[in-house]
């Protein structure tokens, strides 16, 4: 399951525009730990791994309070993968293992 982890510097496609956040990953079996931070802030987060797929969820509060359920598919350096936002639906997520 090593072969997802690492760093991944991530965009979200949204409403508000292109939302950059780094995403920190390290697998143990079918979960991970790790951490995610971008412009308003950082935060911890967990999640499962099921191959080369990732799932966590997080809380925003920007906008407004919410919960984004978040999933990625890791193919060599690249993950791909989206991001949705309850009511407001999905939007696509895109990132590149950094060095």
């Amino acid at each position: 399951m090593a072969g997802v982890d690492g760093t991944y510097d991530c965009v979200v496609k949204s409403p508000l525009g292109d939302q950059k956040m780094t995403l920190t990953v390290k697998s143990d079996g079918g979960t991970f730990t790790g951490d995610v931070t971008g412009a308003m802030g950082g935060m911890a987060v967990n999640g499962t791994v099921d191959g080369d797929t990732i799932a966590w969820k997080q809380s925003v509060s920007v906008p407004m309070p919410m919960t984004l359920d978040c999933e990625g598919t890791i193919e060599g350096d690249t993950l791909v993968g989206s991001v949705g936002a309850g009511a407001f639906g999905s939007f696509p997520m895109s990132g590149t293992r950094t060095a």
